[in-house]
């Protein structure tokens, strides 16, 4: 999925295979794009697995907020999706920890391993935590 400030951005679904990376598009939120179409936002649907070429980095909120998340894997979700105006896409890393999408640091590159098996409404929402 794409984020809902990037729903004026020009966009295409994720496939197997596809590397992307976050970038910032300019629209207060951060999302995937592929390297060679910066302008253009790869949606991922819950449940897609990406893999990160290096561990993973988010934007640091506070000087005693560690910034390195010590893993190289992580399971897209929506979260926080009964509140309109907030950001929803979020990535679940091995741990269990969950960070919006937005919130990571722009450039990295990632591969998507495998989209989910099929859409399913009744995947659990999750409260968001950064």
């Amino acid at each position: 999925m794409c984020d809902y400030s990037l729903h004026n951005v020009k966009s295409r679904p994720a496939k197997v295979g596809d590397r992307i990376m976050t970038r910032d598009f300019g629209t207060q939120t951060r999302g995937f794009s592929a390297p060679e179409d910066k302008n253009v936002a790869v949606c991922v649907l819950p449940g897609t697995e990406l893999s990160f070429a290096d561990e993973v980095r988010r934007v640091r909120l506070w000087p005693w907020t560690k910034n390195i998340i010590n893993h190289k894997t992580a399971i897209f979700r929506q979260i926080n999706q009964n509140i309109r105006a907030a950001h929803h896409d979020a990535l679940e890393f091995p741990d269990g920890q969950i960070v919006l999408l937005t919130l990571l640091v722009a450039g990295q590159k990632a591969t998507v391993l495998q989209l989910p098996a099929a859409v399913d409404a009744k995947i659990p929402q999750r409260a968001a935590y950064v």
